[in-house]
């Protein structure tokens, strides 16, 4: 962020040169069009996805609309996860101190104690729900004095299961107070939580700087049961990938991927919810330094993992949705760099996996794959590290030629056909 645009957005003078001490050189669209209302005192609505600069979007306000002398804290920011909780204290720390405000997080699996001294002389507080509701139960915080309420992130809090939890905090802030209120998503359950929330709000809209395609290339591998840890195994023995993030469904699946994983002489490390603040930092560190190249992650690391030099995301359980594919994805292909996405697609998984492509345009990518001509699944090739044959257009005739799955399950049918079902 410049600061002539930093300057013309209305910052003061402190936070424009912590800016540039920084080297921010270019505005995010996010900051030029909510930084001019939040600083007006007026509620925001943002719609703005993981990786379009919108930390500095409130940072920027919360460190110019609090004096030194505000009651602590004066600002809460809710988020989901202790990972985007410590992020985005790094990011606005230094426009924090510039005007002589502190800032703290908060969240569990650490201990209690020392972040409640942290938090009680805390001008800007960020907390995760759970961990901010001991410290209210502990009388270690009060909110009643909060006057800016950040949520970030929330349709990520609203699919943890939050919402009873922020109901209750926002509940016991003034209802005098500005609230910002950021989402990757504005679905009508989100947008009826956020009306709640927000009085008058500016509803601003902003695209992520990069989406789906952007520095990213995409594939997409058809796997059965049998072909799919093997798949895997396939494409983190490439040559050309250097720090690689595998994203799982469920802390059990990531643990138990962890250990075949290492059966096959793969260095690896998980990181899931049930792990330890502490061994989450530890995983987190000797994956962004490179001494372990091999993460394997829940969507708590979809959002708030930053690490630029992750030049692979392979998701070995497909996402659910649309947003889910670009947060995982969007961890690659940051700071300029290329990146690769991978996604292995079970036949199951198959239809929900094409709604994300058409959605996201990456039609062409999917029929490259091998993976659909007019709707069809196409059946993998590696099957227990062997090749196998494959559905797909027959190069004599053009004809559709089935998998062995496909045969066999039309012989069955024939058979059920001529002598009467068993079942």
């Amino acid at each position: 962020m410049p600061s002539e645009a930093s300057a013309d957005l209305g910052a003061s003078r402190a936070v424009v040169s912590a800016l540039e001490e920084r080297g921010m050189a270019e505005a995010f669209p996010v900051q030029g069009l909510v930084i001019p209302d939040a600083l007006e005192g007026r509620d925001v609505l943002v719609k703005s996805p993981t990786g379009s600069g919108k930390t500095l979007a409130f940072g920027v306000p919360l460190a110019d609309r609090i004096e030194a002398e505000d009651p602590r804290p004066s600002a809460l920011v809710l988020v989901p996860t202790r990972e985007l909780a410590g992020q985005i204290v790094e990011e606005i720390r230094p426009l924090a101190h510039a005007r002589a405000l502190s800032v703290a997080a908060v969240y569990g699996g650490s201990g209690i104690e020392p972040q409640i001294k942290v938090a009680r002389r805390s001008h800007i507080l960020v907390a995760t729900p759970g961990r901010l509701e001991d410290l209210v139960a502990r009388q270690a915080v009060n909110l009643e004095r909060v006057r800016i309420l950040v949520l970030d992130e929330a349709d990520r809090m609203l699919d943890m299961g939050f919402r009873p939890a922020v109901d209750r905090i926002v509940g016991r802030v003034s209802p005098k107070r500005q609230t910002l209120f950021f989402s990757a998503t504005l679905d009508a359950a989100v947008h009826r939580v956020a009306r709640v929330y927000t009085t008058d709000a500016r509803i601003h809209e902003c695209a992520p700087a990069q989406e789906a395609h952007d520095d990213v290339q995409h594939r997409f591998v058809s796997v059965t049961a049998d072909s799919k840890f093997h798949a895997l195994v396939h494409e983190l023995r490439a040559e050309e990938r250097g720090l690689t993030l595998v994203f799982v469904r469920t802390k059990r699946g990531a643990d138990r991927l962890v250990k075949r994983l290492r059966t096959q002489d793969i260095e690896v490390l998980a990181m899931h919810g049930d792990k330890s603040q502490a061994q989450r930092e530890k995983a987190l560190a000797r994956f962004g330094s490179g001494g372990v190249d091999t993460l394997v992650a829940t969507d708590v690391a979809s959002r708030g993992l930053d690490v630029d030099d992750i030049t692979h995301v392979i998701n070995f359980d497909a996402p659910a949705d649309r947003d889910g594919y670009v947060h995982r994805v969007g961890r690659t292909g940051r700071a300029g760099r290329r990146g690769v996405g991978v996604t292995l697609v079970a036949p199951e998984q198959a239809a929900d996996v094409r709604r994300i492509a058409t959605d996201l345009s990456l039609q062409d990518e999917l029929v490259r794959s091998g993976l659909g001509e007019g709707g069809r699944l196409v059946r993998s090739r590696l099957v227990e590290g062997r090749r196998a044959p494959a559905a797909g257009p027959d190069p004599v005739g053009g004809q559709w030629r089935r998998g062995p799955s496909e045969r066999g399950g039309r012989r069955r049918r024939r058979r059920r056909a001529r002598h009467g079902s068993s079942r």
